[in-house]
């Protein structure tokens, strides 16, 4: 929950990442708000105050998994608007000319978006694709699975452009002036 707040404020795409491992972490406990108090919440050093603070925020979590079905996977409609948003902003940066930098680097992470396309869903946005394979690199890594090279790098080009998308997120959220006279 502290961690989820604080990445909220500083990179959207790390908050969506975090997200998703805490929907895993809640289905990992079948969706049990006792067990998580138990087995879970119990290992943090928290103060009174964060521990109820941290249950009522794993309950509502809860409740949106079951309310919304995705108690066997997927994600919760705030964790896919989140995603939604994303894409929205990355597809006007595209289609304008003040931003040639974030134009470049999507030139270059292109590439690997369409592998990963043609290897999974091809109905995810090219940002929830970014993210996925960020995800399923992250959850090899807590498996001390190995990662190969090729994979790496298209790791480390994902992670720089979402990182730039992430930066130009909170830019127009903040700056009215972000798109100029567009």
């Amino acid at each position: 929950m502290l961690i989820s707040q604080q990445l909220r404020k500083t990179n959207i795409a790390e908050y969506v990442l975090y997200m998703w491992q805490v929907e895993d972490i809640i289905r990992a406990y079948q969706c049990d708000l006792s067990i998580i108090k138990r087995e879970y919440i119990s290992r943090f050093d928290l103060t009174e105050e964060q521990r109820e603070d941290m249950i009522d925020w794993y309950g509502n979590l809860i409740r949106m998994i079951r309310e919304e079905g995705v108690s066997g996977g997927g994600h919760i409609q705030i964790n896919k608007l989140v995603v939604q948003q994303m894409g929205e902003l990355h597809a006007q940066l595209l289609q304008s000319t003040k931003f040639p930098f974030y134009n470049a680097e999507y030139y270059k992470v292109l590439p690997f978006i369409v592998e990963l396309r043609s290897k999974g869903s091809k109905e995810l946005s090219e940002i929830e694709t970014c993210l996925n394979a960020l995800y399923g690199v992250m959850m090899l890594r807590l498996q001390q699975k190995e990662v190969s090279p090729s994979t790496e790098n298209a790791v480390k080009e994902i992670t720089t452009f979402l990182g730039m998308l992430s930066d130009y997120y909170f830019k127009e959220k903040e700056d009215p002036k972000f798109w100029g006279d567009e």
